[in-house]
């Protein structure tokens, strides 16, 4: 379970990334928040 959020965490941060340098920071923040609560070492809706 904890690889699965981390690939899911990677690719919402490297999506957040990408929007950063796009020019849309207000989203790409957004997502790369998003990417820490979701990785294995962020919050759990789980527990």
């Amino acid at each position: 379970m904890a690889f699965i959020l981390f690939i899911i965490a990677a690719a919402i941060a490297i999506y957040g990334i990408l929007r950063i340098v796009r020019g849309d920071i207000l989203i790409g923040i957004v997502l790369l928040v998003v990417a820490a609560v979701v990785g294995p070492g962020g919050y759990s809706i789980f527990q």
